[in-house]
């Protein structure tokens, strides 16, 4: 029984990992003014948005915490998310450069 406590709370982890991962995706795409959705999708054409997506542009406000391009690189490629990883860095390349970023 202890066993499968451990894999529902790695689960767990993993899901609530995942989720801040998105909603850190989604700050920094509307602190920037930019489309989370055509982002997602320019990296990931075959695929539909995913519903945590949608939920966190849903609850998402400009600003509401600055959150660095270079950080979200690294969390979005600590989960594998390397195309949009890619697509974030062809977004930021396009954005004035600021002593924050």
């Amino acid at each position: 029984m202890e066993y499968e406590s451990r894999e529902d709370f790695i689960i767990k982890k993993y899901q609530q990992d995942e989720e801040t991962m998105v909603r850190l995706f989604v700050q920094w795409c509307v602190n920037h003014k930019l489309d989370p959705l055509a982002i997602y999708m320019a990296a990931y054409p075959a695929q539909q948005p995913n519903e945590l997506l949608k939920t966190a542009l849903e609850e998402t406000e400009a600003f509401e915490h600055d959150i660095s391009g270079d950080i979200l690189l690294e969390v979005l490629q600590s989960f594998g998310n390397d195309d949009l990883a890619f697509e974030v860095a062809k977004e930021m390349e396009k954005l004035p450069r600021t002593d924050t970023e």
